[in-house]
């Protein structure tokens, strides 16, 4: 199923200092490659998005956001669909922020204050609650943690990109490299260099943290870990645990309790 472009609404004005626009993008469409004359917060409250920007492609779920710098060409589209919120904020307001594209954990506390702002968004400001509402909201951006990478996404390859989404519909699907290969007609030997090329890591790497991005996902939207197990393909409810553990530092249960008070990030 091919991809749909959005139109971007007409008249945009500038932030001052941050406007919050809410929409919802349905599955399969996207926003074509544009920059702004200001910074952009690019979030989902909830589904995810695609984000492409300089020859990079990557995932993000409710838990990450990415900040976009004033002028840096990008695209933003959503696989299954996704509740789109863009925080778009004037180079003023933005100083001390990175200058670069940067992904970061959004906690509870910061998807909260987005969720307000957007509530506010076109109302008049009587009595400073929006001001205070956009002060606390560029603080958290200020003190929110860069992450490491979110997970990559193939930007040019169509083969590649069926791949993928093939396996983010279904983490569990069992096929190898060999048998992915001949599903895409080229050898096995092919297909890793292909993959490492474009996506900037092995295929075992690539699932193995979609693995985990999708089980951050499932917990957060209420799947017990025995589910959560199962529908990543794991053998057993305990070879998950170790394995999110290897990789977090902690279980699963200890992340979303982390998460409920507050204090996690992906």
């Amino acid at each position: 199923m091919a991809w749909a472009a959005i139109e971007a609404p007409p008249g945009l004005a500038p932030p001052q200092p941050m406007t919050v626009r809410a929409q919802s993008i349905p599955a399969r469409h996207y926003f074509p490659e544009h920059r702004h004359r200001w910074n952009q917060m690019a979030y989902a409250i909830s589904g995810v998005l695609t984000v492409a920007v300089e020859g990079r492609s990557f995932v993000i779920s409710p838990e990450q956001a990415v900040w976009l710098p004033t002028g840096l060409r990008h695209r933003v589209g959503s696989l299954l669909g996704a509740e789109f919120r863009s925080l778009w904020i004037a180079d003023e307001a933005g100083r001390g922020l990175p200058v670069s594209p940067t992904v970061f954990g959004v906690t509870p506390l910061l998807k909260a204050l987005i969720v307000e702002a957007t509530e506010l968004e076109g109302e008049e400001d009587r009595d400073g609650y929006a001001r205070r509402v956009t002060d606390l909201i560029l603080d958290q951006l200020r003190r929110a943690r860069p992450l490491p990478g979110a997970l990559p996404w193939p930007r040019g390859d169509s083969s590649l990109t069926a791949l993928c989404e093939a396996l983010y519909a279904d983490p569990a699907d069992p096929r190898g490299p060999e048998a992915w290969g001949r599903e895409l007609g080229m050898s096995e030997r092919t297909l890793a260099r292909r993959f490492e090329a474009e996506v900037g890591m092995s295929l075992r790497s690539w699932r193995r943290r979609l693995r985990l991005f999708k089980a951050i996902e499932l917990l957060g939207g209420g799947l017990d870990v025995t589910r959560t197990a199962m529908e990543l393909g794991y053998g057993s409810t305990s070879a998950f645990v170790y394995a999110f553990r290897t990789d977090m530092g902690c279980s699963p249960q200890a992340y979303m309790r982390g998460r409920r008070g507050g204090m996690g990030t992906v």
